[in-house]
């Protein structure tokens, strides 16, 4: 019990981070209404400004104490661009308009810190006392209980703030109905750039101060907003105190997990404890947090909100799709390899953007699921091909099926939890999929990746080995990009047709407004159970080819991060048109475009995914409907103009003129 004990004092250090990150997500959620899943980026952005200043990496070595004031001093710098740049043009957005406006901040502050610094780990010192404290046959940090007396000194500080100051007293009356506050002088745009900058500050501090507890790492440390975020919604997303101590009752929580994974008894993978029970942990945590809560997140009134982007009726099918496949096809014939590569990889990120056409486009609802959906169909064919010899096409057809099933489970949370909610438990879900089965060599990645032998079909390679080479001789083979293609454009076909018919005016009902659908007779449930196990089927396929073409699968193809990716993606496509899903999958990782940008500009797959982030953003201020959307509706209303031009009759005078 003692040892139990002792590592649950361990535990407070990265507890204290999860709980700032928490207080910052409650905070720029009571200033603004938005969801900001960027924060723990934040955290990691202050965390290298203070590690570069102190280490001396850009020529200059400065006090630990100074670089700590201006580390803090940089995070109210990025909160103001935060909220005048991205938040505020989106103030009357949809909630899930904001959400996603936070995952560009997200990918942008990733990016940078990736450009900048690299994907190493690296460990500032800290001016915390360095001493240790032995009880209960061990030592424990004495940073630890400052850490954790900061954040709770912290969220003492906000909440008398917010209950007996003036400006909390205006956010709490700002948050309930925008338009009476105006009416009394408030500013709503002032409070919440005051709410995103205190947040940044918070969660920038905490970010330096736990940095050589948890480590800076681009890839991880913004990800520590998941177990935040189960903090944030047992707190409701309003009160600091449970906010802050859930957060440090879940690192407390990890850490106790890690001294079990030291027993004997607890179960192994090639002598290792299971990867990813912290995150199935937190998982679990965050599901408990929604039942208790409840689906809906609490309302702010504001003045007006924007509903999600229209949903265009396809006119034409047919003769888009020849004229497409043939065009394709000839590229993939004369195209030097390396851009048929591209462009086969266009056509699996288009097919993967298209179940997010179906799901948030038609339903609304936004799965950070999906990619790791994919993925279970590749893991799945790769250990039936590799340990029962079951390959082509049997082996695709079981994965496409249990990809599927894993759909229609996130598909009974979207029963209950819907909208913003089902986003933030989905991406918990993700990191779970990610960490605890692709991670795990009995169920996913080996450990030299998983093998995915390529298809072929009585005698006949199908794959990227086959004999036929294009123009170049070289592989890939075009008879892959051939099948990707196929079912590429059924697909697309198939999710057009679904908004020509019955099913897809259902879907924009539930979409629109789920009590009203209700009322008209549509069943909610089952629209949404159908749309579910539509979208990961489409991503299920989307996986057994993503498998064929790389040959090779490995969990970090399918991380949480490349999710917010895809969705980041779709949504500068267009995410309610099948074509804007076509232009998603050409601007994704590794396709035409981004490929084309390194080739002839030298421009790597990280600034790719910058200026993903930037072009997220824009997307959703300027362009809501989608690069393609946005041309489809300036199309539309230029026809009418000239419709309403030349039917206008002509007078008299307008002849003499003439």
């Amino acid at each position: 019990m003692e040892q139990i004990v002792l590592f649950a004092l361990l535990g407070l250090g990265g507890g204290s981070l999860i709980a700032g990150i928490a207080l910052g997500v409650v905070l720029t959620y009571r200033g603004s209404g938005i969801i900001n899943i960027g924060t723990g980026a934040v955290a990691m952005m202050a965390g290298y400004a203070y590690w570069s200043l102190n280490t001396g990496v850009y020529g200059t070595t400065i006090s630990p104490a100074v670089c700590f004031v201006l580390a803090v001093v940089f995070s109210a710098i990025v909160g103001v661009v935060v909220e005048l740049v991205a938040f505020r043009p989106l103030r009357t957005a949809a909630p899930l308009g904001k959400l996603v406006a936070s995952l560009g901040v997200l990918l942008l502050a990733q990016a940078t810190a990736t450009l900048a610094f690299g994907n190493t780990p690296e460990v500032p010192s800290s001016f915390l006392p360095s001493s240790t404290i032995s009880m209960l046959g061990g030592v424990v940090p004495v940073e630890d209980f400052i850490l954790a007396g900061i954040v709770i000194a912290a969220a003492i500080a906000l909440a008398a703030a917010y209950r007996w100051t003036r400006f909390g007293l205006a956010t709490r009356a700002a948050s309930e109905n925008e338009v009476s506050g105006m009416l009394v002088g408030l500013s709503p745009n002032t409070l919440s750039l005051v709410n995103t900058v205190l947040a940044s500050v918070v969660a920038g501090a905490l970010g330096v101060l736990a940095g050589n507890i948890t480590a800076l790492d681009p890839l991880n440390l913004p990800l520590q907003v998941v177990p935040a975020l189960a903090a944030a919604i047992f707190a409701g997303f309003t009160s600091f105190g449970i906010a802050c101590g859930c957060g440090l009752g879940i690192g407390v929580l990890q850490n106790v997990l890690y001294y079990l994974e030291t027993k004997s008894w607890f179960p192994k993978v090639a002598g290792l404890p299971i990867p990813g029970v912290d995150d199935l942990l937190v998982f679990i945590i965050m599901a408990i947090a929604l039942y208790l809560r409840g689906a809906r997140l609490p309302t702010r009134g504001e003045l007006v909100e924007r509903r999600l982007p229209f949903v265009p009726k396809p006119r034409r099918i047919g003769l888009p799709a020849v004229i497409g496949g043939v065009v394709c096809a000839v590229a993939l014939i004369v195209l030097p390899y390396d851009f048929r590569e591209a462009l086969i990889t266009t056509l699996i990120g288009a097919i993967l953007c298209l179940s997010y056409v179906v799901i948030t486009g038609y339903v609304g609802q936004v799965s950070a699921a999906q990619l790791a959906i994919s993925g279970v169909t590749g893991f799945v064919m790769s250990r039936l091909a590799v340990q029962a010899g079951v390959g082509f096409p049997l082996g695709p057809i079981i994965g496409v099926v249990a990809a599927t099933l894993v759909g229609v489970v996130v598909a009974f949370s979207a029963l209950r939890v819907r909208g913003v909610s089902l986003a933030i438990i989905t991406l918990s879900g993700a990191v779970v999929i990610q960490d605890f089965w692709f991670n795990n060599s009995n169920w996913g990645e080996a450990t030299y990746g998983s093998s995915v032998p390529q298809p072929s079909l009585f005698g006949f390679k199908l794959g990227t080995d086959a004999p036929f080479r294009g123009l170049d001789g070289q592989v890939p083979s075009p008879v892959l990009g051939f099948m990707v293609l196929l079912f590429t454009i059924l697909l697309c076909m198939l999710v057009a047709n679904i908004r020509r018919g019955k099913l897809g005016r259902r879907m924009l009902a539930v979409r629109s407004n789920e009590r009203a659908a209700a009322a008209a007779g549509i069943s909610v449930p089952n629209v949404k159970l159908i749309a579910f196990t539509i979208g990961s089927f489409i991503a299920g396929v989307g996986g057994a080819l993503t498998a064929y073409n790389s040959g090779s699968l490995s969990a970090d193809q399918f991380s949480a991060l490349n999710a917010l990716g895809v969705i980041a993606y779709a949504y500068i496509g267009g995410i309610t048109m099948v074509s804007g899903a076509l232009f998603a999958g050409a601007i994704s990782a590794d396709a035409l475009f981004p490929h084309a940008l390194q080739v002839w500009f030298g421009i790597s797959g990280t600034w790719a995914i910058f200026l993903a982030g930037i072009a997220l953003i824009s997307t959703l201020i300027f362009s809501p409907e989608g690069a393609v959307g946005t041309a489809y509706r300036r199309e539309m209303e230029r026809k009418k103009r000239v419709a309403a031009g030349l039917s206008k009759p002509i007078r008299l005078n307008t002849l003499l003129r003439r």
